[in-house]
């Protein structure tokens, strides 16, 4: 049974303009694993969490660290729920995520379904 559905979609230009504007937001974001990736890549993952607060119902408290999302062997993206986003997930019934992400046109954009 599907949980929830998130998408969200990041103008690449704008995404880096703003982590340029502010350096700091890169760290607030992205765990260290993430904030090392290229911006194409970021933007997806940025893209990614704000999809997963939507799907999750979009509470005020979920923490930004608290949702990684890692790469299979395969390649295929998925994510790692801890803490806070693990609290809400759990609230909810989660037992599993869907997670595409795709990043062409200077647009990154994520799609998510939770189980």
């Amino acid at each position: 049974m599907t949980v929830g559905v998130g998408v969200d979609v990041v103008d690449i230009a704008r995404f880096q303009a703003s982590l340029d504007r502010t350096p700091a937001l890169r760290e607030k974001l992205f765990t260290p694993a993430e904030a090392a990736l290229p911006i194409e890549s970021l933007a997806a993952r940025f893209a990614a969490k704000e999809a997963l607060a939507k799907a999750l119902g979009a509470p005020g408290n979920l923490a930004w660290h608290d949702a990684e999302v890692v790469s299979l062997p395969s390649g295929q993206p998925t994510l790692e729920l801890r803490g806070t986003v693990r609290a809400r997930a759990d609230e909810l019934g989660v037992t599993g995520t869907h997670l595409s992400l795709t990043h062409d046109g200077g647009v990154a954009i994520a799609f998510l379904t939770l189980d």
